[in-house]
Parts: structure tokens; sequence; C-alpha cells
């Protein structure tokens, strides 16, 4: 567990929309992963137990998410380097094309 501070506390009011002139005089205390796994090993009730287990899938859910938002990013850079080398290529093909057809445009225009 371990205390927020201002600049963490301004971003979670905004994030869960609570108003700012209420609430809070002091910065909340809030529990790591680890933190809510050893609460489990204190509290015994039922619903403590629910609620804990919820929690860490929150916990684990998030995780996932990240995980996968990181993957998204690196496969985005991945195709950006990809694209990059395609417009290498396709650059080089039309110079070699272009070298290949004849130059009309010293040839008179036929028709309108």
């Amino acid at each position: 567990m371990f205390q927020l501070d201002s600049k963490e506390l301004r971003i979670l009011k905004s994030q869960i929309v609570t108003s700012s002139w209420g609430g809070l005089r002091t910065l909340p205390y809030v529990f790591t992963e680890q933190g809510v796994a050893m609460l489990s090993s204190v509290l015994k009730s039922e619903r403590a137990i629910q609620v804990n287990i919820m929690i860490m899938r929150v916990f684990v859910k998030t995780r996932e998410i990240i995980s996968s938002h990181a993957e998204f990013g690196k496969k985005i850079t991945e195709l950006e380097q990809r694209l990059d080398n395609h417009d290498e290529t396709i650059v080089d093909i039309i110079k070699a094309l272009k070298k290949l057809l004849p130059v009309y445009s010293d040839k008179p225009k036929i028709g309108f």
C-alpha cells in the first residue's frame, strides 16, 4: 500500500469524474496488486473474498490490455518500417520503368 501524490490524485479524479470541491482532504492510500493479494490472508468474510477475487481479475485484465497495446504498437511500428521499404522499392520500379518506356513528350499530340 502507498499514498498517491497530488498529480496522481488529479489524474484519478479526471478518470472517475469526481468533484474537485468535495470529498478527500488528504491524499488517499492505494493498494498494489500484491497488497490486494495479501488482503485475502487477513480478510476472512465471504464478501471480502469475493471482492478480492474481482479486484485481482481487474489487475489481470489490465495487464492483458496493457500488453496487447504494447504488441499492437510494435506491429504498427513494424508495418511502418515495411511500408517505408515498399515505398523505396516502388520508386525504384517506377524509375526503371521510365527508363524502359519511350519518351512521348517530343512527339506532337494526336487528338483533342
